[in-house]
């Protein structure tokens, strides 16, 4: 199947459904929602007659609606593997389509009153295997979790975590812990923190700091993970934004997707302070001059 990369294009008149018109479910991790709710409200206010529904829910359960007829589309945080993939074209007759759309990071978020907002990889690591002491590292879950994933593929690298770790029911409820518990250090996707432009996540900065991680490129410099620091890779802990999309027809399906990799949708992730992955992202130089008084 092949997904044209500049919009919508038209289908089958005889299919259930076409581009701008009809239903669709998907199967998406939750750590991306606000995100991914953005970018469903702009594509169903340009195409009334089009629903999309969002099923949120861990990334394992998503990777499992693989061989689900009635989910056409995934998002999640990696690419299915050559032998999940012919797996999927062998039970479901069709060839599906992968796409990298956008790139998240995932934030470390602490207390206001927390002594400590700055961490290195290591100290993650010691945190979230449970070596140190006096504070609880929070999880949108304990298993099946992109997030705990992450964690136990790139920071812990085969050490389980340890039994300090305690688990929210989702992302909110991390931050909404963090804010209640001064020792208590979450883990979450950017989406859910980094918008300065969006009210709720502005509530959420209210009540939780934003930690800085060691810089990859200076054992010296901590940062935040910003659009900048995602795109140069300073900040350690970033990740993928994946569809894997299973539609036999040009249907709303493969509507949607032109969308997310089209100008439109990535826009929507840039304003979302994610980095787009089709769109042009330029650091310019800046200088800042102040006046003496």
């Amino acid at each position: 199947m092949t997904v044209m990369g500049c919009g919508p294009v038209g289908g089958d008149p005889n299919a259930p459904d076409a581009y701008d018109r009809g239903t669709i479910h998907i199967s998406a991790d939750e750590s991306f929602k606000p995100v991914l709710d953005a970018e469903v409200k702009v594509y169903e206010a340009s195409y009334l007659d089009a629903k999309i529904v969002v099923d949120y829910k861990p990334e394992a359960e998503c990777l499992k609606d693989a061989l689900t007829d009635s989910i056409r589309m995934i998002i999640t945080t990696r690419r299915f593997t050559n032998q999940e993939l012919q797996a999927i074209t062998d039970s479901m007759k069709l060839e599906p389509h992968q796409s990298t759309i956008a790139y998240d990071a995932i934030a470390v978020v602490v207390n206001k009153q927390a002594t400590d907002s700055f961490f290195t990889l290591s100290e993650l690591k010691d945190l979230v295997s449970g070596k140190t002491k006096g504070l609880t590292p929070v999880f949108d879950g304990l298993r099946a979790t992109s997030t705990v994933r992450f964690m136990l593929d790139s920071v812990l690298k085969g050490t389980p975590l340890g039994p300090n770790v305690t688990a929210a029911q989702n992302s909110e409820g991390v931050l909404n812990y963090v804010a209640q518990n001064r020792n208590a250090v979450g883990f979450i996707g950017v989406s859910w923190i980094g918008n300065k432009e969006d009210s709720a996540q502005m509530s959420f900065q209210q009540k939780v700091t934003i930690a800085n991680i060691q810089s990859t490129d200076n054992p010296d410099g901590y940062v935040k993970p910003y659009q900048a620091n995602i795109y140069a890779r300073r900040y350690p802990m970033v990740r993928d934004l994946v569809y894997l999309l299973k539609e036999k027809y040009q249907g709303l399906g493969n509507g949607f997707a032109n969308f997310l990799n089209g100008d439109r949708g990535q826009l929507v992730f840039r304003r979302a302070y994610l980095l787009p992955a089709k769109m042009p992202f330029w650091i310019r130089p800046a200088t800042l001059n102040q006046e003496r008084q």
